[in-house]
């Protein structure tokens, strides 16, 4: 069975020189429409209860993030790693009632302490930007 590392690593073969002339031309403005699509059939394996083709659907959005990541690692924007740092992170910090204080709360909770949080981060950030 393949690894998430795996994955990584065939992302980067497919855009290097000895890999696949397609996959290196893509930028993230000419891959937008991709991962719009594999969205929409992510929806649909969701809606037909289809967990073969949910599961299929799932790894082509993955696909996507990886390959985006890729172009932003290139260009020494980003990395793979980043972005799972990332939201790790904003996992960890919307759900303080899980990583924090422990304290159960009701899904309606929930949903209402994760809005609040990240209108807060979005309050912060506006604030930082010049």
């Amino acid at each position: 069975m393949y690894t998430f590392s795996d994955l990584v690593n065939i992302t980067n073969k497919l855009r290097s020189k000895d890999g696949c002339s397609w996959d290196r031309e893509q930028t993230h403005e000419s891959l937008k429409q991709y991962l719009l699509e594999e969205t929409g059939e992510v929806i649909q394996a969701i809606d037909s209860r289809d967990q073969e083709n949910l599961c299929e659907e799932l790894g082509d959005v993955l696909f996507q993030v990886m390959i985006h990541s890729q172009i932003a690692k290139e260009n020494q924007d980003f990395t793979i790693d980043d972005v799972v740092n990332g939201i790790c992170e904003k996992m960890i910090r919307r759900h303080p009632h899980v990583f924090g204080d422990k304290k159960e709360i009701s899904a309606e909770e929930g949903e209402a302490l994760w809005s609040a949080i990240k209108m807060q981060e979005k309050a912060r950030k506006k604030r930082k930007k010049p």
